[in-house]
């Protein structure tokens, strides 16, 4: 969080400047590509592209600038270059390696001589050399490394735009990234300071906590003291929490505008794949901004769904940066985008109106200076009315609606065997596979498991139904450490600490406040709730974060409304209000320490000093105090004088109350000759 959230400074003086991230990258990559002297050819991991993207433009690499004369994706088979340079960027991957090294056996057998640079992202990994010798081409090959960190979404939210970590972390067992996000975490601390706190839940945000501040003592003690961090920080804290604390909120479905278009477009690294007729409109006068802007619940015939997948696709980056209509709607729950781009829509229609009817030079000068914005925002309506359109359909199928409502009475532990028959019949009418496995996944996980008859049938129809090289799939799910595809009860064989990880959702349920009344009465204090992305559920993930920064929204809800005056008055200045819950300094789980130690993984409360030495927090804050831990202050010569006076007047007047003797002591100091302002 930025410090700026806790004073009153204005959301610009305390925002931080993400986009520096994104310079250091881009400078980066060229500085990379630069110590490959000469023309090159560049073969790209294809998994890179989109996060590269984000970061520059990947076309303009080529060039006489960067030197780099083609590009190619990283895939097995020949690859046949003009230059002598090859250059590889790719993620230290065994698949990517050696296609690598089979490329180069293959150049070597047509007797074609290159010089091979492999990039890898975002550090050198033993690994790859260990490949590449078994291989026999480690000698051909000249590693180094793109280091690739955080990657600004947007204003507010970064991102290592690793897409497997899930899978590494619970499935693979390959903490790799946890070491990446430290390294990248560090990065941040150089360029805003020091995480004052570090406050999180689960074993992995402990070990990510651990190795950030053992990192973060390493870097203090080799670096020079003109390049220690430093004391200020744009920062306040550093929030961690582990995927395992909140499996649940993954597997709902998102209902705001942005959201659906992730579920049911498919968003990845910031881009959406859209109809090039959507992209590309035809040119149409500007009297029709209205009649552009049919509102996602209108009645009109919905574009067929079919004719959408014929249409040649194309990528369009969805960013607020460029698109201030989307920034308008992102987060608005999608029944409102309808009433929002009719909105738009008339007062665009009016804008043009007004302008045409300009009769003097000056009216028109000014008119043709707003006649680009005017154009921009008109493009960027048509774009998110048809996109709209695209949605509504796939909204109103039954598959969708049905999966809705599972969702909500499992949240509500509402006849839960019910909910698992109505999962059968999903699968039965055809449902996609992912829809089934998130509905089943978060029956285990609210209801603490399924009963095994009911769990063995359904795993059973979804193999029969979909296929069994899903087998492998379910069996990752059913680890006990995972916990997503659990049993009820559990086998007698399950050890005793794999039975402590099942999920308390029921209890937390309560103590988190995670279920909102949406009735039409309570739908306005819905509305400024978190619980509106899911009409009426907060993520579990988002009320731990209140519990550090926002414990009244926790407890209460942030836009309860309040009278401003006399309820019985009507006046206008006097009517119902809307309240906002607002952040607070951070003083870690203070509060709801009970409730956090229920939620399975290891707490973590961590004060660092400015100096970069970590203090402990918490419980084991009394526990350092208690050995004499810390460094000691200088006493002063205030100091030293009441220490002897106090011991003095306790023995001449040892029936006189602790606070007259201080006051006695302090009045003698104003008189006393130690005293330097005594002359």
């Amino acid at each position: 969080m930025a410090s700026g959230d806790q004073g009153t400074s204005s959301p610009t003086d305390s925002a931080l400047d993400v986009n520096i991230l994104k310079e250091i990258a881009k400078k980066d990559l060229v500085d990379a590509l630069n110590s490959v002297s000469g023309a090159k050819t560049l073969v790209l991991d294809a998994s890179l592209a989109g996060p590269l993207g984000l970061v520059t433009v990947v076309s303009l690499l080529k060039g006489q600038h960067h030197g780099v004369d083609k590009m190619f994706w990283l895939e097995s088979g020949p690859l046949t270059s003009s230059t002598a340079n090859i250059v590889y960027i790719c993620r230290p991957r065994i698949s990517h390696v050696k296609v690598i090294a089979d490329h180069i056996k293959r150049h070597a057998k047509e007797s074609r001589k290159h010089n091979y640079t492999v990039l890898l992202v975002p550090r050198i990994s033993t690994v790859v050399s260990r490949i590449l010798e078994e291989e026999g081409v480690l000698g051909d090959v000249t590693i180094s490394s793109y280091n690739l960190q955080f990657i600004p979404i947007s204003e507010d939210v970064i991102s290592l735009e690793h897409e497997n970590t899930f899978r590494e972390l619970w499935v693979d067992g390959d903490e790799t990234v946890i070491f990446d996000s430290a390294q990248a975490l560090l990065t941040i601390q150089r360029l805003y300071g020091p995480f004052p706190q570090i406050i999180g839940k689960g074993d992995y945000a402990q070990r990510l906590a651990t190795l950030l501040t053992r990192q973060n003592s390493k870097a203090t003690s080799t670096s020079s003291p003109d390049r220690r961090q430093s004391p200020t920080s744009k920062i306040d804290s550093l929030i961690i929490l582990d995927r395992r604390v909140d499996m649940i909120t993954p597997l709902l479905t998102q209902l705001t505008y942005e959201g659906l278009v992730d579920e049911l477009i498919g968003i990845k690294n910031s881009h959406v794949e859209l109809p090039l007729s959507l992209l590309n409109p035809p040119t149409t006068g500007p009297t029709n901004a209205a009649s552009t802007s049919t509102p996602a619940n209108s009645t009109a015939t919905p574009i067929p769904v079919v004719a959408v997948k014929k249409d040649t696709k194309k990528k369009h980056h969805l960013t607020t940066a460029t698109d201030p209509l989307f920034a308008e709607l992102r987060d608005l729950n999608f029944s409102s985008v309808g009433k929002k781009l009719n909105k738009v829509a008339r007062r665009l229609d009016e804008d043009y109106k007004t302008n045409l009817q300009t009769k003097t030079v000056a009216q028109l000068r000014d008119f043709v200076g707003k006649l680009g914005g005017l154009q921009t925002e008109h493009q960027a309506l048509r774009l998110h009315t048809g996109l709209s359109e695209l949605i509504v359909p796939l909204t109103r199928t039954e598959i969708f609606n049905k999966s809705l409502e599972i969702q909500q009475n499992l949240l509500a532990s509402y006849e839960i065997t019910a909910q698992l028959n109505a999962i059968e019949d999903l699968i039965a009418q055809g449902a996609e596979m992912q829809i089934v496995l998130r509905l089943l996944c978060l029956a285990s996980l609210t209801a603490g498991g399924v009963k095994v008859k009911n769990l063995e049938s359904i795993k059973r129809e979804i193999l029969q139904a979909y296929g069994y090289e899903y087998l492998p799939l379910l069996l990752s799910l059913g680890v006990p450490s995972l916990g997503m595809l659990l049993p009820n009860p559990l086998p007698p064989s399950t050890s005793s600490s794999s039975s402590a990880l099942k999920y308390p959702f029921a209890s937390l349920r309560k103590s988190l406040r995670l279920l909102i009344d949406d009735n039409p009465e309570a739908l306005d204090e819905v509305e400024n709730d978190i619980s509106f992305v899911y009409s009426g559920y907060a993520p579990i993930s988002i009320r731990l974060v209140q519990c550090i920064a926002q414990k009244g929204g926790v407890i209460s809800n942030p836009a309860e409304k309040e009278k401003t005056g006399n309820e019985a008055s009507n006046s206008a200045e006097q009517r119902l209000t809307f309240g906002k819950v607002q952040a607070h300094p951070i003083v870690g789980w203070k509060g709801f320490e009970d409730v956090v130690a229920t939620i399975p993984g290891q707490t973590v409360e961590i004060i660092q000093k400015p100096s970069n030495k970590v203090t402990p927090s918490g419980p084991l804050a009394a526990v350092a105090k208690s050995t004499g831990g810390g460094s000691k202050k200088k006493l002063s010569v205030f100091n030293k004088f009441m220490q002897r006076e106090m011991t003095r007047l306790k023995e001449t007047e040892p029936d006189m109350a602790h606070k007259d003797r201080f006051k006695l002591a302090t009045t003698n100091w104003k008189t006393s000759k130690e005293n330097p302002k005594v002359t």
